[in-house]
């Protein structure tokens, strides 16, 4: 295709809240002209593809999400709810996985459960996992993706007894005889055992992410920032091999900071190019539904302010080598204190990127209105990487853990959406408790109702509108890290001239349709530069 109209019933640009044409033409792969569907001459109407007065979006851009994990847990059994609301019925999921029974060597995997919706109010241990198997190893990660439990044949393959000390920033469960529990709580204790499991060959892992990557479309998404590109064991080599292979999203790529397995320095083919290299992860707490944030006051009934996961030293080299390298710096940032410290400890430096922010604040859960004044007036240049379908999808857990004068400063999207430039919504998948967190309208319409799955009010006060939660999704969401698209880099989010054709052709007008019903918004058609890439 080089040169061709589109008429469609509304194309929301995203230039802004409310730009809104009925035709476009591209040419080449790139949007050339947009306009009104009676601005096209009579002939050019006539062979315009005709979008059956449907509502078309930018391209949806997913800036904080987990592709490569994704891949690697294409063979674990799903324990999310409400399929497992129990420890009873983690248990029976988990033994109907196909792997029981095939060996002592062949490992057990699932993941998403959620101790918060349990009546038992605890997390499943290595005693409850020995019900599925005690000569196989059982791991099944918390929903989440920071923590993790396993039966007791796991310890003993990764070798953690009574004496073996917590990492650093984590910390494995014991029983009141000090013996472990098989709870692994934060990335590193859970690593120690999951390190053990098999991997699969390159070319395995290849297929998987190009698979991963058709559902991605599948969805309207057509850039991504994989936060969590070293769950691969070559990630940059796995992504273009994937992406070579068939359609697939424009993608920054994240490596994670191991202070004892520095980074090499990046090449510049490695820095450019649709599928890249974009920074460098430092995660400096954990989590609010697992109690590891790190926060200023302790959660509720107790005097535990959670984890801090990284020194000062460790988190100033990663900044050093995302300078050298001209990437970004991300620093998964929950609690209040964790965020604060980033900000004082990095506040003062001088950017080092002049197209994007370079330093992103992923998840930035508790926001009070002084430290978003803060992050606003420093020298740093900060983006943010938010969420609403945390609180949507984890209610239980926010609730149990939030004190109730914290609840309007968790994910204050109104209030970032009018102070940070560079911010988006992302959906964490597959770390939370949703099986459709990839599912964008899910999110979109939580920023907008700020309901929960439950219908609890999760702060009226933060909600949004569509056409706000749109741009945090396409041209908002763009300027929080460069994708590089067919018409060079930042070329995405918006339906503009001289930007790439990347659009979405929704089954009903999700700026017009009852609030409670946006997220049964589905994606019809997702086009690629120019190209069809997904017809549902």
């Amino acid at each position: 295709m080089s040169r061709q109209a589109f008429v469609a019933g509304k194309v929301f640009t995203g230039e802004d809240e409310s730009r809104v044409v009925t035709a476009f033409r591209v040419n080449d792969g790139l949007v050339e002209w947009t306009g009104d569907v009676h601005e096209l001459d009579p002939a050019e109407r006539r062979s315009a593809i005709d979008l059956e007065g449907r509502t078309v979006l930018p391209g949806l851009l997913d800036m904080h999400l987990h592709p490569a994990v994704m891949a690697s847990l294409a063979d674990a059994v799903e324990c999310l709810p409400p399929r497992v609301r129990s420890v009873d019925e983690l248990v029976a999921t988990l033994r109907c996985h196909p792997a029981l029974g095939a060996g002592p060597d062949v490992w057990i995997v699932g993941t998403g459960y959620d101790e918060a919706v349990y009546p038992e109010h605890r997390h499943p241990t290595a005693r409850d996992l020995d019900r599925v198997s005690t000569t196989q190893p059982v791991l099944v990660w918390r929903a989440d993706r920071h923590s993790a439990v396993c039966n007791t044949r796991a310890l003993e393959i990764a070798g953690i007894t009574a004496a073996t000390p917590d990492p650093p920033g984590s910390r494995f469960g014991r029983d009141e005889t000090g013996r472990p529990d098989g709870i692994l709580t934060e990335r590193d204790a859970a690593h120690a055992v999951a390190r053990h499991v098999p991997e699969r060959t390159a070319a395995e892992f290849a297929d998987l992410l190009g698979a991963v990557g058709e559902r991605l479309l599948a969805r309207g998404i057509v850039g991504v920032c994989d936060l969590m590109a070293t769950a691969l064991p070559d990630p940059l080599a796995t992504y273009r091999s994937a992406a070579g292979r068939r359609p697939f999203p424009r993608s920054a790529l994240f490596l994670g900071w191991d202070p004892a397995a520095p980074l090499p320095d990046l090449t510049e083919d490695e820095r450019t190019g649709p599928v890249r290299v974009g920074g460098v992860k430092v995660l400096m707490d954990g989590t609010y539904s697992g109690r590891t944030a790190w926060v200023c006051h302790p959660y509720p009934e107790s005097d535990d302010h959670g984890l801090r996961a990284v020194t000062d030293d460790d988190l100033c080299a990663a900044r050093d080598w995302a300078r050298r390298n001209e990437v970004q710096l991300a620093v998964h940032a929950m609690g209040d204190r964790a965020i604060a410290h980033v900000v004082d400890l990095l506040g003062d430096d001088e950017p080092w990127l002049t197209d994007q922010p370079s330093v992103r604040i992923e998840h930035a859960t508790l926001m009070s209105p002084e430290l978003v004044d803060r992050l606003r007036t420093t020298r740093m240049s900060f983006g943010i990487a938010t969420h609403t379908v945390f609180l949507f999808a984890e209610y239980a857990a926010y609730a149990r853990n939030l004190r109730p004068e914290q609840l309007p400063d968790a994910y204050p999207v109104r209030t970032l959406y009018g102070a940070v430039d560079a911010l988006a919504l992302s959906s964490d998948c597959p770390a939370t408790a949703w099986s459709e967190a990839d599912d964008v309208f899910v999110s979109v319409e939580a920023a907008v109702r700020r309901r929960a799955h439950n219908g609890e009010d999760i702060g009226q006060d933060a909600a949004v509108t569509v056409a706000q939660a749109l741009l945090l999704y396409t041209s908002r969401a763009a300027g929080l890290t460069r994708l590089t698209g067919l018409a060079g880099p930042s070329r995405l989010g918006t339906i503009a001239p001289g930007r790439e054709a990347s659009f979405v052709v929704l089954d009903r007008d999700v700026l017009t349709v009852p609030s409670e019903e946006i997220s049964r918004v589905r994606v019809d058609e997702t086009w690629l530069a120019g190209r069809r890439v997904y017809r549902r």
